[in-house]
């Protein structure tokens, strides 16, 4: 409990003045066994996206897998600016565990007020 107040007090001013998320692609239709913190890892097969995978920002270290296919539901859109830090929409909001709910805009997080990290 005391953890997750200092998380939720501190992690706002962190993201802002800390390293921006970067991209990184892997070929084939799924997510690396270890993902980096800060790192949003692209999983493509051929020329078609499968789904993105990412540490929780908060720092619980869950793994967050989001589908970008087509076909999927829930489905992400990932988009990369001029300096190719992604930009996920719409927005992840994890229901359970440390129900996190943030925007990944820029390569910045930014933390949503319903989430119990904001």
């Amino acid at each position: 409990m005391i953890q997750q107040f200092i998380r939720r007090l501190i992690s706002p001013f962190l993201s802002r003045f800390s390293k921006k998320w970067r991209l990184v692609i892997v070929e084939g239709d799924s997510l690396p066994d270890k993902i980096p913190q800060r790192v949003l890892v692209l999983a493509r097969d051929g020329h078609e996206d499968w789904c993105v995978g990412m540490r929780c920002p908060c720092g619980c270290q869950k793994l967050i897998e989001l589908m970008l296919i087509p076909e999927a539901s829930p489905r992400w859109t990932l988009m990369t600016d001029s300096k190719g830090r992604p930009t996920l929409k719409p927005s992840v909001w994890l229901k359970a565990g440390c129900r996190s709910h943030f925007w990944l805009r820029n390569g910045q997080v930014e933390w949503c007020r319903d989430s119990d990290q904001a």
